[in-house]
C-alpha cells in the first residue's frame, strides 16, 4: 500500500492490483531512475508496521541498493515510532541498517509546550482571549504526557466554551473542563483514522471492561461480543486472522495493552486492557463517533 501510494505521486494512472511488493520497488526504481528524483519516505507509527508485517517490508526497503551497484541511491527512510523496544522484533540485518543514524527525541518540558501554545493563541485567538496564566495551566496539564497535541486539544476545546458562554476571556475553569471532556488517547490521530471495524472491536473491548469492571479482558470475550456490536450496527464481521491484526495495531499504537494470560487462567490466551482511557469514556465517544455513520438496531443484545 505504502509503495503503491509512492507510485501513484509519480503515475496517477498506476493500477491497484496485480504487483508483488518486489515488482513494485523495481517499478518505482525504474521511475525514479528515468526522473532522476530522490524519495525521502517518512514512516510514522513505525510500530504498527512492524507489528503487522514484521521484518519483511523493512528489509525490503532497506536493501533496495543492494541490488543496484553503482546505481545512484534513490530511497531514503525516515522512520519514527514511540516506542524503540519495537525494534527488537526486528531481525539483525534489518536493525543494523536502521540504527545507523537514530535520533530519540525528548517528552516536551512545560516551558516548552508554552512556547508551542503562545504561537497557537496568537494565530487563532484575539490578544488578550488566553491570559498567560491560563495558557500556563494548559502547559502543567499536559507536561505530565509532555504531549503537545494533548495541550492543543485542550485549548481548542476550552476556547470552544469561551464561545459558547460569550465571554470575552478563557480561565483556568474552561481548562478544567475541557481536561474532564478530553482524554490524551481520543485524540483524532489515535483513534478517528481507524476503520470502522477497529471501532466496532474496539467498543466491543470497552464495554467488556466497563462491564466487568476488570483491568483486562480476553481475546476470545472481545471476539464475541465483537461480533454482537457488528449485528448492532448492521454489518458482517471481520475473519478471526483479520481482528488479530487490528488487535496488534491497536496495541502498537498505544490505544490498548495487550499480554499473555498467567496463572489461575486455563490455556494460554491473549489479555486485553484499555491504557490511559476509562473504559466508559472510550465506549461513550465511540457510540456517539458510529452514531454519525450508522443507524443502530433498536435493542443492544451485548
Amino acid at each position: 500500500m505504502i509503495l503503491k501510494r509512492v507510485i501513484t505521486e509519480f503515475t496517477p494512472e498506476f493500477p491497484q492490483r496485480g504487483f508483488s511488493s518486489e515488482e513494485l520497488i523495481q517499478i518505482l526504481m525504474d521511475i525514479l531512475d528515468d526522473k532522476d528524483a530522490h524519495v525521502i519516505l517518512a514512516l510514522d507509527e513505525l510500530e504498527t508496521l512492524i507489528r503487522t508485517e514484521g521484518s519483511a517490508a523493512l528489509y525490503n526497503l532497506t536493501r533496495i541498493q543492494e541490488n543496484r551497484l553503482g546505481a545512484a541511491m534513490r530511497l531514503s527512510l525516515i522512520c519514527i515510532l514511540r516506542e524503540p523496544e519495537y525494534l527488537k522484533d526486528l531481525d539483525a540485518s534489518t536493525l543494523s541498517t536502521l540504527q545507523q543514524n537514530f535520533i530519540q527525541l525528548e517528552r516536551y518540558s512545560s516551558s516548552q509546550l508554552e512556547a508551542i501554545l503562545k504561537d497557537r493563541i496568537e494565530l487563532a485567538f484575539k490578544e488578550g482571549a488566553v491570559p498567560q496564566d491560563t495558557a500556563k495551566f494548559i502547559c502543567d496539564l499536559a507536561a505530565a504526557s509532555g504531549d503537545a497535541r494533548y495541550a492543543i486539544e485542550l485549548l481548542w476545546r476550552a476556547g470552544k466554551y469561551v464561545d459558547a458562554e460569550n465571554v470575552r476571556e478563557m480561565t483556568a475553569e474552561h481548562i478544567r473542563r475541557a481536561a474532564g471532556t478530553v482524554y490524551p488517547t481520543l485524540r483524532g490521530e489515535y483513534v478517528q483514522t481507524l476503520s470502522h471495524h477497529e471501532k466496532f472491536l474496539l467498543l466491543a473491548i470497552s464495554r467488556l471492561l466497563e462491564r466487568s469492571n476488570a483491568a483486562y479482558i480476553s481475546m476470545g470475550e472481545a471476539e464475541k461480543v465483537y461480533k454482537i456490536v457488528c449485528e448492532e450496527y448492521r454489518q458482517l464481521p471481520r475473519a478471526h486472522t483479520q481482528l488479530w491484526k487490528y488487535i496488534g495495531g491497536l496495541d502498537a499504537s498505544g490505544i490498548i495493552s495487550t499480554k499473555k494470560s498467567g496463572k489461575g487462567l486455563r490455556g494460554k490466551t491473549t489479555l486485553i486492557g484499555l491504557t490511559l482511557t476509562p473504559a466508559s469514556a472510550m465506549a461513550k465517544w465511540l457510540e456517539s463517533t458510529l452514531e454519525v455513520l450508522y443507524k443502530r438496531v433498536s435493542t443492544r443484545a451485548d
